[in-house]
């Protein structure tokens, strides 16, 4: 009996080890819990923007979601745009407008319909649907959170709404995507 307790003693110390190990660490080598303090962040040369990817998938190995922080400074907004994944936002904090093309789908994206946002509340944007969000909040900032599908994502810039969607501008990879992308296409040389 006593040695069979010892061969399961040996048998599971490789399951305890694994366990641990997973428990720490993800596929990609990073850590599964991170502090969010200690990510990158940066505003890409937009002032008034913090953006930090808390797990994305050219960053941490992701293949189907990426999860941005988004700080926007009162005044501050995004570009008009669209993009062929899905998007849901979650209101952290402070209050400002989502701006959404009700005819995203003609020829142009139209004048848009403006919908109030505010701390705790959630939206999300279909699929090529154009959008803008602004903090048109003038004393606080505008904190969400927001999660796409179908990383890494291609934006398609308008100057503005009455812009044909056939000239609106691709920008590939985005701006937070750019430092961990990586092309496919290798030079033999």
């Amino acid at each position: 009996m006593p040695k069979l307790t010892s061969i399961i003693h040996l048998l599971t110390i490789p399951l305890f080890i694994t366990a641990s190990f997973s428990s720490h660490s993800s596929a990609s080598g990073l850590p599964l819990v991170r502090d969010i303090s200690t990510l990158p962040q940066d505003n890409f040369g937009r002032p008034g923007l913090s953006h930090l990817t808390v797990a994305g998938s050219l960053m941490h190995g992701l293949k189907e979601v990426e999860v941005w922080l988004q700080t926007f400074a009162p005044g501050t907004h995004t570009p008009i745009h669209r993009h062929s994944c899905e998007e849901v936002f979650v209101v952290l904090k402070g209050s400002g407008t989502l701006y959404l093309a009700p005819s995203s789908h003609s020829k142009y994206p139209g004048k848009p319909q403006e919908f109030s946002i505010f701390s705790n509340s959630t939206f999300h944007i279909p699929v090529n649907d154009v959008h803008q969000l602004w903090n048109t909040n003038e004393e606080e900032d505008l904190q969400v959170l927001v999660v796409i599908s179908r990383p890494p994502v291609k934006i398609f810039i308008y100057d503005e709404w009455l812009v044909p969607h056939t000239a609106a501008k691709l920008k590939f990879p985005y701006y937070w995507d750019e430092e961990w992308y990586q092309s496919t296409a290798k030079d033999e040389l």
